[in-house]
């Protein structure tokens, strides 16, 4: 199934599924019984910004500039969790902040050049894309074209993030929950590297 899940992941909770990987905002223990979980790692969002902003030269921008901003990401419906919890750091910064919808679903270059030519400075948010905490450029795509006036940049102190985490019911039959556990041990593993003998 391909549907939102909510803090409480409630469609495993309720039986209506055996595992979904979703986003976490808290730890996973803080997640309701039965359930278990297991990090796949932490994620941050893109953000870009007209390239006028003095920001978009430092490829880092603060939170209190960034809230200072019409911010278009959502629509909440889509990520709830990290809607939510997203929505009240930046109102920590600015108590009347509040998210604008994007004119266009799935098309980055058109919510782009529509962010680009907004009236007041505008920044367009994605939802998690990037492994949290490490320097610019290392773990990120390239720029997909068609970005115009617009820069990517990062967030200074990573504090909007959300962990990647596969959940299932704690009441699934042992051995499915152990191919479970497998499965996600086996996607947070370094890759193995391969040596070579000097001769």
């Amino acid at each position: 199934m391909d549907t939102p899940l909510d803090a409480e992941f409630s469609p495993i909770r309720e039986h209506r599924a055996d595992a979904g990987l979703g986003w976490l905002t808290a730890s996973p223990d803080t997640l309701p019984a039965p359930l278990d979980a297991m990090s796949l790692g932490e994620f941050e969002p893109d953000v870009w910004i007209p390239r006028s902003h003095p920001a978009a030269r430092r490829g880092v921008i603060g939170l209190d500039n960034l809230a200072s901003m019409d911010v278009i990401h959502g629509p909440r419906r889509v990520s709830p969790v990290t809607y939510d919890r997203w929505l009240t750091i930046l109102r920590d910064t600015d108590p009347r902040f509040e998210f604008t919808d994007p004119p266009v679903r799935h098309s980055l270059p058109m919510a782009l050049a529509f962010a680009a030519t907004a009236g007041p400075p505008t920044a367009f948010l994605t939802g998690p894309a990037a492994i949290a905490d490490t320097s610019p450029g290392v773990i990120r795509l390239p720029r997909p074209a068609g970005t115009g006036d617009m820069a990517r940049v990062s967030i200074a102190d990573h504090p909007l993030t959300a962990t990647a985490a596969l959940v299932w019911n704690g009441d699934l039959p042992r051995p499915l929950q152990q191919i479970l556990f497998d499965t996600a041990d086996g996607l947070t593993r370094p890759a193995p590297t391969s040596l070579s003998r000097a001769g």
